[in-house]
């Protein structure tokens, strides 16, 4: 299956109630991932651009963009950002193929 990190950001609303209300939301997203198909690896939360970040695999990019739909129609976030990722060896097939490419760049 594909892996995914799915990074979110909380609105003003959605931090006003973890914080009147504290949850670990990480056992909220659990059977959510799992309702679609796919299977949580690990999260974590953070700060910054992002207050959390999960990492998970989907058993395609549509049920990936699905839960990270589900997750901002939920309305306590402000945004969400999925990132498809690559293994090591997925990574180095890629170069394999580029290397193959028929690509010609750009002239000046």
């Amino acid at each position: 299956m594909p892996t995914y990190m799915i990074q979110g950001a909380y609105g003003t609303e959605g931090l006003a109630a973890i914080v009147k209300n504290p949850q670990n939301r990480i056992q909220a997203v659990k059977p959510a991932i799992e309702s679609l198909g796919g299977k949580l690896k690990d999260a974590y939360f953070s700060f910054g651009d992002y207050d959390f970040v999960i990492i998970a695999d989907m058993p395609d990019n549509v049920s990936a963009v699905a839960i990270s739909l589900a997750f901002g129609a939920g309305g306590a976030l402000k945004t969400t950002k999925t990132t498809p990722l690559l293994s090591a060896a997925e990574t180095m097939e890629a170069m394999k193929k580029a290397s193959r490419a028929d690509y010609k760049p750009p002239t000046m």
